[in-house]
């Protein structure tokens, strides 16, 4: 199989360092691509949403799978443009896409779908959002409607800072045009979980749960982000909640979707909250989550590709069965200083040859260039997911660390409390 990716994140390494260990894949393209991917195969470079130019290198290079890695690529319509010229797809046409690139559109599709999910109202006006905050106690869940990178959200502790958080959407256009509207959603208490399903329009097959931690600094504290580390298994997502989670939310989603015209394929990523009356979906993505994807390649014992590409060809009820390793696995996220609001790039990172000499690490590359005089430069907010594995997990969180105090890069930091909830 020669394979195309989609994507230049850590994702999108992970999902071609496992797929290239398959005996089925003879070459890996990536478009753009990082210098992580650069060593996998080669990369081209085209924007991720130039569906009509991606389309046109899958069809010229005889593709036998093209791989969406990121959320913007699935709402521009490269699963369609694909469709058009006959090359399978992993990922979701544009109108299924609609999950993760509308929360507005996906709210309502669990309340038409008794998908349980929080108390929510949607508005475009700040007066009127505003005033339905009326007597509420905080916190309060402000989320813009559109695809913000997973910064989107703004959980508001008190009346002053909602207000401020409906203004900076609506008004000041922090997110965008992401934010021509926004989604107030009751707060919901307990734990998160990030749940995947890998999906191909009617068959479901659940892949494991990680943990992901959101907010840029330890103890959960600091803005929102795309995310800061994550691991897996999450003790909070026991068996029992996997089945509820099949039933009461995958399940009913992919029938709802299908009804409604919008067959799902790809993966489905379920954001959970696990509530005392059991999980609850905080939102969908539609893409494998980064960095939790990370955690679930390494875990994956058995091989990824016919997995896919029998999903894209709706086939999926005869995909081989997914094995997985018992051990722990970690993801620490390397960001640059000042992400996620305006994080400096172009600072040089040394030390990685060092740091990849750890037993059971692998660095996947996020956000990273290489220049003219083959320096590693950091070239976005999330730059390195230092990744491993371990007999427990206080074993893989040791082994990331170490690896991470191997890199030498003062332009960056990392939460040093990665996986706290399940080491106490």
């Amino acid at each position: 199989m020669k394979i195309l990716i989609v994507g230049s994140g850590g994702r999108e390494h992970a999902l071609g360092w496992k797929l290239k260990q398959s005996p089925l894949v003879s070459e890996l393209i990536s478009v753009p691509g990082n210098p992580g991917l650069a060593r996998l195969g080669r990369c081209v470079a085209h924007k991720v949403t130039d569906v009509a130019e991606i389309a046109a290198l899958a069809l010229r290079e005889s593709v036998d799978l093209v791989v969406i890695g990121p959320e913007s690529t699935a709402a521009a319509g490269l699963a369609d443009a694909l469709a058009h010229v006959g090359v399978p797809c992993f990922g979701p046409t544009r109108a299924a896409a609609e999950l993760e690139a509308s929360k507005a559109f996906m709210k309502d599709f669990c309340e038409r779908h008794a998908v349980p999910t929080a108390g929510y109202k949607v508005f475009d006006d700040a007066i009127y959002a505003k005033a339905y905050l009326g007597d509420r106690e905080p916190p309060f869940v402000i989320k813009a409607d559109g695809l913000a990178a997973g910064k989107g959200v703004i959980i508001a502790e008190t009346r002053r800072e909602a207000d401020e958080a409906i203004d900076q959407i609506l008004f000041l256009r922090k997110f965008g045009t992401a934010g021509q509207r926004i989604v107030i959603e009751d707060f919901l208490p307990g734990e998160e979980a990030s749940f995947f399903a890998i999906c191909d329009g009617e068959t479901a097959v659940p892949l494991l749960a990680a943990q992901d931690h959101k907010r840029a600094y330890d103890l959960d504290k600091g803005p929102n982000t795309g995310g800061m580390g994550a691991y897996s298994p999450a003790p909070v997502f026991t068996d029992a909640v996997r089945d509820q989670t099949m039933e009461q939310i995958i399940l009913p989603t992919l029938r709802g979707m299908k009804a409604e015209g919008r067959p799902f394929v790809g993966v489905l990523f379920a954001g959970l909250m696990i509530t005392p009356a059991g999980p609850k979906l905080i939102e969908f993505n539609v893409r494998f989550g980064d960095p939790e994807c990370q955690t679930l390649m390494r875990r994956m014992k058995s091989d990824l590709a016919p997995v896919l590409l029998l999903a894209a060809q709706g086939q999926l009820a005869g995909a081989p069965k997914i094995v997985w390793d018992e051990r722990p696995a970690v993801t620490v996220v390397y960001a640059a200083q000042g992400y996620p609001d305006e994080p400096l790039t172009g600072s040089i990172i040394r030390g990685l040859a060092n740091a990849e000499q750890v037993p059971d690490v692998e660095i996947f590359h996020a956000g990273t260039r290489e220049d003219e005089e083959g320096n590693l430069r950091a070239a976005g907010g999330r730059v390195l997911n230092v990744t491993a594995t371990g007999a427990t997990l206080r074993d893989a969180v040791d082994r990331a660390y170490e690896a991470v105090n191997k890199i030498d890069w003062p332009g960056g930091f990392c939460r040093r409390d990665i996986a706290w909830r399940a080491l106490n």
